[in-house]
């Protein structure tokens, strides 16, 4: 009978564990599932640069000069960051133009300091730095004089 008992009361004891349970572990859940959404911010906000680079090669190669061509992908990297909600503490583009002849590559550089705290909006310290490459060629059929394209 005093084993029925024991037994018994054991069982009692564990009543109201989950809650406590569930209570200590729901604040390490909820920053897992933080810190995958500011990975998934971070993967997100290099593929837009990697886009943005495309962008300004392509219109970099569009330009009959190679200064205005540095103009265009500047201007196209400044539209698409801001359209893709992407806002720079610094940003650079450079352009290698190799003289825009027809065939050649031109070849777009941006490079974007963002803030933590903007990119997650939980207010993280600190910034990262994302950087890509993108070549495009220049048209091969495409007129070299001013007045053709």
């Amino acid at each position: 009978m005093t084993a029925t008992r024991n037994l018994i009361a054991l069982r009692r004891d564990d009543r109201g564990s989950a809650a406590a349970e569930l209570t200590l572990v729901t604040p390490v859940l909820i920053l897992l599932l933080l810190f995958v959404v500011f990975c998934g911010r971070l993967a997100d906000t290099k593929l837009r640069v990697n886009d943005v680079a495309h962008q300004a090669a392509r219109a970099a190669t569009l330009a009959r000069s190679p200064s205005q061509a540095t103009a265009n992908a500047q201007a196209t990297a400044s539209a698409a960051l801001r359209s893709a909600g992407i806002a720079c503490q610094s940003l650079s583009v450079s352009a290698e133009t190799q003289g825009l002849k027809p065939g050649a590559t031109v070849t777009v550089t941006v490079t974007c300091n963002v803030g933590l705290g903007d990119l997650t909006s939980l207010g993280v310290p600190g910034s990262r730095t994302f950087e890509s490459t993108f070549s495009s060629p220049v048209d091969v059929w495409r007129g070299t004089s001013g007045g053709t394209a």
